[in-house]
């Protein structure tokens, strides 16, 4: 049976996990809508094309955007591109968007319909383990531009979200691994079960292979979705717009969209994710607020998974002009996410740089002259 997990707030939606849940489309998109865009990646050609032909099947006018995959779709001239085929295809403020993919495309899509005629409905079909558990539930939207990641977006909550699990079946062994790094994340803020979890199927999750993986492994993934999900739910429930506790969301996030822009996009959103979280904790340790053994934790669970855990240490400079450009940034006073102990995050303002240099320090390594394997595999 599919679960439900309710987002409060202003506007309450439903996240459903389970498996082969197309059939809940219709009664998400609610009464009244009349035409339908479907925003895809060209990777998903064949599942936008199936969500649409069954929309139209259903009554509706179903339209279908192909788009760029990966992060280069997250641009201006993108999202102009399908203002544009909204606008042909006379799109009122009762139709609505379906989003079928990664992050990427919930980011995208949330946007296009936060900003078409100041906001219409949007629907996702995340299709990665890291958009389930994050991009797609909590309402925020955005695009990239040269100067950061997601600098330009909005807050628009989704009118429903389907994370079906059949999906998973189908991705990359690295996209799981790499979405694993949000499931950890949201363990360490709120919910050590999730660790608890990992810890004792580390070998089956590292190992997972989608499809082929065995029926018990597929009950730990589902345990882990769903929790992360209530973590995610209840923090943006009680803070939409970022006034405060759903700041804590960007455990490990400030080094991570620093080392993704510096890396031009390359590295998959987790592993940078997951750099970002040992680096916050050494910031932690450093100021005095968690012990050695909650550092070492968070080492030794990311590497069980296969995720990295250090960075070249000539970057230094470059990351902290890009962690000035983040949008927790206030004035020149930079801002983290660090852990008095798991699940008590805090918040660090305005660290002095000498201690930011000597957290670097700790996960610095010397240039790549190469990087095979599973390096390669996540982005790196």
């Amino acid at each position: 049976m599919p679960v439900r997990v309710t987002v409060n707030g202003d506007a309450p939606y439903d996240v459903v996990v389970g498996r082969h849940l197309l059939g809940e489309l219709p009664g998400m998109l609610g009464d009244g809508v009349r035409r339908v865009l479907v925003m895809h990646p060209a990777s998903l050609s064949a599942t936008g094309e199936a969500v649409r032909a069954d929309l139209k099947e259903q009554g509706y006018e179903a339209f279908a955007v192909e788009l760029p995959d990966a992060e280069e779709q997250k641009t201006a001239q993108v999202a102009a591109f399908c203002w544009q085929v909204l606008g042909q295809a006379d799109f009122t403020r009762s139709d609505a968007v379906v989003s079928v993919g990664g992050g990427a495309t919930t980011d995208l899509a949330g946007f296009v319909a936060a900003t078409w005629l100041r906001g219409i409905r949007v629907v996702h079909m995340p299709t990665t383990l890291l958009a389930m558990v994050d991009a797609a539930v909590g309402g925020k939207t955005g695009i990239n531009t040269a100067e950061g990641k997601n600098l330009v977006g909005a807050f628009h909550p989704p009118a429903g979200v389907l994370c079906d699990l059949a999906a998973l079946e189908s991705l990359d062994r690295w996209d799981l691994v790499a979405g694993m790094a949000e499931v950890v994340k949201t363990g360490f803020i709120a919910d050590e079960r999730i660790l608890e979890l990992v810890e004792e199927h580390a070998a089956e999750l590292h190992g997972w292979q989608g499809a082929d993986a065995a029926e018990a492994t597929w009950d730990v993934v589902a345990e882990l979705v769903e929790r992360s999900i209530r973590v995610k739910a209840r923090v943006v429930g009680e803070d939409l717009t970022e006034q405060g506790l759903r700041e804590i969301l960007n455990y490990g996030h400030t080094l991570g969209h620093a080392i993704e822009l510096t890396e031009r996009y390359q590295w998959r959103h987790g592993a940078a994710v997951a750099v970002g979280m040992v680096f916050a904790a050494e910031l932690g340790r450093l100021g005095g607020k968690l012990d050695d053994a909650v550092v070492a934790r968070h080492r030794a669970i990311l590497e069980s998974l296969g995720l990295p855990t250090t960075y070249r240490g000539d970057r230094w400079d470059k990351l902290v002009s890009a962690m000035r450009r983040d949008k927790k940034t206030r004035g020149d006073l930079l801002r983290f996410v660090v852990l008095d102990d798991v699940a008590r995050p805090v918040r660090l303002e305005g660290p002095d740089p000498t201690l930011l240099a000597a957290a670097y320090a700790e996960i610095s390594t010397e240039p790549p002259t190469g990087r095979p394997g599973v390096q390669v595999q996540l982005g790196l």
